[in-house]
């Protein structure tokens, strides 16, 4: 059973004592219950004004709650995001870096093979022009012995032969 006790304005209005010899003055106590009724009036309307309130806090404060777990969650989801996106540009970097070093490794490999190329090629390109020489002398030699003996010929007074 509920031993509560509940008293209203009205039924501090509405309460009746019984009359006695040497009681109260009753407009003392009339204005008494009257300013009692306006004070618990007073009282019950700023009660209901401090529970709208409190109950428009209470919102608030769920809805920022949520707020507040949606921003974490959001920045917990960033930090992940920023965490993969790392994760991608570091793998991203080591595939480009060993692709690049591929690439330089045959480059290397091809500019070493076409110095072996003109190596060779300009070793056999001495090797032609020495034999040109050789073969230019020789026949210069031929020429310069072919002149001498014309010149022989011509001290002597014998007739050049003919060719």
């Amino acid at each position: 059973m509920n031993d509560e006790f509940h008293l209203t304005p009205v039924d501090v209005r509405a309460q009746e004592f019984r009359r006695a010899t040497w009681g109260y003055e009753r407009p003392g106590v009339e204005d008494f219950r009257e300013r009692v009724a306006q004070e618990m009036e007073r009282l019950l309307r700023e009660r209901m004004t401090l529970e709208e309130r409190v109950q428009s806090l209470r919102e608030q404060l769920k809805a920022f709650r949520e707020r507040e777990k949606a921003l974490n969650d959001a920045l917990v989801a960033a930090q992940q995001l920023r965490l993969e996106t790392e994760t991608a540009a570091r793998k991203e970097a080591e595939i480009t870096l060993r692709e690049a070093r591929a690439q330089a490794d045959e480059i290397m490999l091809l500019a070493r093979e076409s110095e072996q190329d003109v190596r060779r090629d300009t070793e056999a390109s001495q090797r032609h022009f020495v034999a040109y020489l050789t073969s230019f002398r020789a026949l210069l030699e031929r020429y310069l012995a072919e002149v001498d003996a014309l010149e022989s010929q011509r001290r002597d007074g014998s007739p050049p032969p003919t060719p």
